[in-house]
């Protein structure tokens, strides 16, 4: 895939040419050390995997919708080293414990699976990096607690998705009623896979994934299990998400948010996957560009970080280098 910033009047600041000098600046972190990390929650653990020494700078990484922290296996080892990446199983999916039966997934609850991590491994202060789900995990998480973030990347997603007003009590009630008529179902069985059948289930629900990616994500999104594969991930994370944020309180939030902020748009990514709330779009990137913040857009789709990660990470590099690191 081709290389391309574009330049987007008043709040892109990313110029064509950092790409590849960024590139020649920072080395590849191919032999960065990585681990196997728990932390202890009341309904189980969440896991994850750690980037770089136990001393580096920390940069927690949040992952999208059904994904896993293996979403960022091809970024990572592009990115400045020294830091300490990291990236988690949010609840419910890959390797993490799933929510107890009776609970619902929203952000606001992922926001706190969030505190509970960084407090557990004593964090006071961090940068988060947060890919489509996860970064409006990472935004929540930024307005409400600003003093711990001293730097906030959204990988295609504006750091929050904001419902039309009118429609936020249809889909809580909608999202109840999933979840309660779930409960009252015999035992649900998880669906056992080839191999080759989960790889091809995957794909067709993320179509632009390249096989790699996919096989990627199933690292940590398969289980093996008598007669083949099941996915890990808990079916409830399929529910409607009933905490719902309208347009006003989000962009409320986005101001309360203290850290520099770099936002890295896919150009085929989140406006092709939810168009219809194009006119949110261009109120949340009309609040980034009068707080000055750096929005950059890239060649590539949803996914483009762990398809492409050459052609996100020296954006990503140059922003911690110089509005993180450097302070």
């Amino acid at each position: 895939m081709k290389t391309l910033i574009c330049n987007l009047p008043k709040f892109v600041s990313i110029q064509k040419k950092t790409v590849s000098a960024q590139m020649a600046s920072f080395s590849s972190s191919s032999t960065l050390p990585r681990k196997e990390i728990s932390v202890k929650v009341k309904w189980g653990e969440i896991r994850g995997q750690q980037w770089g020494p136990d001393d580096g700078h920390p940069v927690v990484c949040l992952h999208g919708w059904a994904d896993n922290c293996g979403t960022f296996k091809n970024l990572i080892p592009l990115l400045p080293q020294g830091c300490r990446y990291l990236a988690l199983d949010m609840a419910g999916h890959g390797l993490s414990s799933h929510r107890p039966a009776g609970d619902f997934y929203t952000f606001p609850g992922y926001v706190a699976d969030v505190r509970r991590v960084t407090e557990s491994l004593q964090l006071n202060k961090f940068t988060i990096m947060g890919h489509s789900m996860g970064a409006n995990i990472a935004g929540m998480f930024c307005s409400l607690y600003p003093e711990k973030v001293d730097g906030l990347v959204f990988l295609d997603a504006y750091g929050f998705l904001p419902t039309k007003l009118k429609e936020i009590p249809d889909m809580m009630r909608k999202g109840i009623d999933e979840i309660i008529q779930f409960e009252n179902k015999a035992e649900v069985k998880s669906r056992v896979y080839t191999y080759e059948k989960a790889v091809e289930r995957l794909q067709t629900a993320n179509p632009t994934l390249s096989k790699e990616s996919t096989e990627i994500l199933l690292e940590r999104g398969l289980a093996q299990v008598e007669g083949g594969f099941a996915f890990t991930r808990d079916i409830r994370v399929n529910f409607r998400n009933i905490a719902r944020t309208p347009l006003e309180l989000s962009l409320e939030m986005l101001s309360r948010i203290q850290a520099p902020v770099l936002v890295v748009m896919a150009d085929k990514g989140l406006k092709v996957i939810f168009p219809e709330i194009a006119s949110n779009y261009s109120s949340l990137l009309t609040h980034h560009e009068e707080r000055d913040n750096t929005v950059t857009w890239v060649s590539g789709d949803h996914h483009v970080h762990l398809d492409h990660p050459e052609v996100v990470a020296p954006v990503v590099s140059d922003f911690l280098l110089k509005k993180v690191l450097a302070k």
